[in-house]
């Protein structure tokens, strides 16, 4: 009997198809629509403790839960479809996380919607700014001009602007984080550590460092 995944269809063949997770417990992602698939227990398993923080994130980038959805459903079917390769990576979850981090970059990138280096305006971003802010407890009043904290925020390395939105707007903790991105805690705390270090050098602030040992 072939293999249920490898046997269906590539989802870059001509006329991709989406796998149908019916999943009860997952209204976030409603159901998917497409092909019947049965998902073998250790997927279904990723999938509960994935799916939900790869959807907000994806939320917070796209500042559209529609299209949020959308794209969290095309990455779930081709982990789907190539199960039994994402569990020879070295780290499923870090492929995961990265696969998630590309087709969030490609809607952006086919929507005209600018780069991360250039959503200082969005909604979604101003959130995080004035989340990261007053995380660091700096009063937002001492800025002479928001765009500076946008753009110093939008010009960290990817790790450390990944670690930022999902602590300090999304709310996950260190732990937590390291099994979403697929890295060790004390590499998220030390992202942590040098995003505020970055930011506060660039705005002229000063902050606690003792602080981020708290979180």
């Amino acid at each position: 009997m072939s293999d249920p995944i490898t046997s269906l269809p590539s989802e870059d063949a001509e006329e991709p198809q989406e796998v149908s997770f019916a999943l009860a417990g997952h209204p976030d992602l409603d159901h998917f629509t497409g092909m019947s698939y049965e998902m073998p227990p250790d997927l279904e398993g990723f999938f509960a403790l994935y799916a939900r923080p790869h959807l907000r994130y994806a939320h917070s980038m796209l500042g559209d839960k529609q299209a949020a959805k959308a794209v969290v459903r095309r990455c779930f079917s081709h982990l789907a479809l190539n199960w039994r390769n994402v569990l020879k990576e070295e780290s499923p979850e870090a492929y995961a996380w990265k696969l998630l981090k590309q087709r969030v970059e490609t809607h952006l990138r086919l929507s005209g919607q600018p780069a991360q280096s250039q959503m200082v305006q969005s909604a979604a971003f101003q959130h995080t700014a004035r989340a990261t802010l007053e995380a660091m407890r700096c009063k937002f009043a001492v800025m002479e001009s928001a765009l500076g904290l946008y753009t110093a925020i939008a010009g960290l390395p990817e790790r450390q602007y990944d670690v930022i939105v999902l602590h300090y707007v999304l709310g996950y903790t260190s732990p937590r984080i390291a099994h979403i991105m697929g890295i060790k805690p004390d590499t998220v705390r030390s992202h942590r550590r040098l995003a505020r270090q970055r930011i506060a050098i660039k705005l002229g602030l000063s902050i606690d460092p003792a602080a981020d040992e708290k979180e």
